[in-house]
């Protein structure tokens, strides 16, 4: 039996309407009438058919390539005043936002804070749908309150749709504040978008399975979201060429990956090597600046600070190529 409390709560069937009319409105969520017989055929053919269909997704992005440089920009100006970068989302394109974020310490040497992301529902959400939290622009207020944005920090809301409510109201709580703003969805004229100092609408179409964002639209996000943390890495000093200087060495086969970039960036013998990471207590780009730059731990590490952690700059003061 239903409680009043229950049904009060409950979605009226005219709510039920409005939402189905604005998914039917929707690319993602658009009927693929040829596919509709995909159950009966053999699984190469399906296989095909997907393959072909994720093909098409770099084009599409290649597509709001300005857009996304134009957002890139404005989040390293920001990061490099000491800003945070902040994903919220719902469902997959939540998960996406997490992982993103979570991949940024061991790769970049990042500190936990300085990329973070918000899946409506939290942290059990990864794991388990949370019913109806997509569905609270509130629930975004609350786990970005937490956080105490400022106007270094940017906000990046990511949604399939770009109608997702708790991506929404991310996004115009934090440019209310006066923090940056980027909607990233895959439809065009959303809503998120228009909501955000930086739109990124990324037209894949409609999925195979109809309206299963997780397909296209979810590798829509994840090239997008690759490209905002990589490439603001890349303008913050986080890189020598396309060498991952400020890796964390937490493991055996990181601590392997630390001595092959100091060989790449350095070409010296595995005895300077070990020496230098050993003098600079395994920092790879303090070591390399110690090879390159023929000078000793401290003032490696000096030169570092004094170029807010820009490799290429450090050694420009040494006088080295």
């Amino acid at each position: 039996m239903t409680s009043s409390a229950d049904a009060a709560d409950a979605p009226s069937s005219s709510d039920h309407r409005t939402v189905r009319a604005e998914l039917e409105g929707l690319t993602t969520e658009a009927f693929r009438p040829e596919h509709s017989d995909i159950d009966r055929l053999p699984t190469l053919d399906i296989a095909k058919i997907m393959n072909g269909e994720d093909a098409t997704v770099p084009t599409a992005v290649a597509a709001q390539l300005p857009n996304i440089a134009a957002a890139i920009d404005a989040i390293a100006e920001r990061m490099a005043r000491g800003g945070r970068l902040v994903y919220a989302g719902a469902g997959t394109a939540g998960r996406l936002g997490v992982l993103d974020a979570s991949e940024c310490p061991p790769t970049f040497n990042t500190d936990p804070t300085e990329v973070v992301g918000l899946i409506a529902g939290g942290p059990v959400a990864m794991t388990t749908s949370v019913e109806g939290a997509e569905d609270s622009a509130e629930l975004a207020v609350e786990d970005l309150s937490a956080l105490n944005l400022t106007r270094d920090d940017t906000v990046v809301g990511v949604s399939a749709s770009g109608r997702t409510p708790y991506a929404i109201g991310a996004v115009g709580h934090a440019r209310a504040l006066g923090a940056l703003t980027v909607g990233l969805s895959c439809n065009a004229d959303s809503a998120l978008a228009a909501a955000a100092d930086h739109g990124i609408e990324v037209v894949v179409g409609p999925e195979l399975l109809t309206g299963s964002t997780r397909l296209k639209a979810g590798t829509a996000q994840k090239l997008v979201l690759n490209m905002l943390s990589t490439i603001t890495m890349i303008r913050l000093g986080k890189t020598y060429g396309n060498l991952m200087v400020d890796v964390r060495a937490s493991n055996e086969k990181l601590r392997a990956r630390s001595r092959r970039i100091v060989a790449l960036a350095t070409g010296a013998s595995d005895e300077e090597i070990e020496a230098a990471l050993a003098a600079t207590d395994g920092e790879v780009k303090n070591a390399i600046l110690t090879i390159l730059g023929t000078v000793d731990a401290p003032t490696a590490a000096h030169l570092l600070k004094k170029t807010d952690g820009h490799l290429r700059e450090a050694l420009a003061t040494t006088h080295q190529p």
